[in-house]
């Protein structure tokens, strides 16, 4: 990706971040949910929560523009939802391609795994530079919420 494209994105997803809704905001969690997790090669292998997810639940999170927001950047065998990404990869096959594990590092923190990645770190508050005001000191999904994305992606197999 050429650097004016990725500076580009960049500045287009840090606008959407400054566009979130207030209700979202109050609904976050606090940075006292955050749980600790271990990262061994390119995995969290221990569960966050150590109730499987649900991936009903994971499924609502993904498609919801407001919540998840995955959609704005990832595609994926979602067909009744419009304008899905094409900035991020597709999500058909995630689970073929990747285990929980390794989907559990790249929901909670994915610039362990590729540092110039514009993809969130939906499960980690230290360390950020470029996050919108009201998300500060916040996480966007909780414990739960990541292992319900990680229990849907990993069901994704086609």
């Amino acid at each position: 990706m050429s650097v004016v494209l990725r500076s580009a994105l960049r500045k287009a997803i840090a606008a959407l971040a400054l566009a979130v809704p207030a209700p979202l905001v109050a609904q976050s969690p606090s940075p006292a949910t955050l749980v600790p997790y271990t990262v061994i090669g390119d995995t969290i292998p221990a569960s966050l929560t150590g109730v499987p997810g649900d991936a009903g639940r994971g499924r609502a999170i993904v498609v919801d523009r407001q919540a998840g927001m995955c959609l704005l950047c990832h595609a994926g065998p979602f067909p009744e939802e419009r304008f899905q990404g094409t900035i991020g990869p597709d999500l058909s096959g995630v689970g073929v391609r990747l285990d929980e594990a390794q989907l559990r590092l790249r929901i909670v923190d994915a610039q362990r795994v590729q540092a110039e990645t514009t993809m969130p770190s939906y499960h980690r508050v230290d360390g950020l530079t470029r996050v919108a005001g009201a998300w500060r000191g916040r996480a966007i999904l909780s414990a739960q919420q990541v292992e319900d994305v990680v229990a849907l992606l990993a069901s994704l197999r086609n």
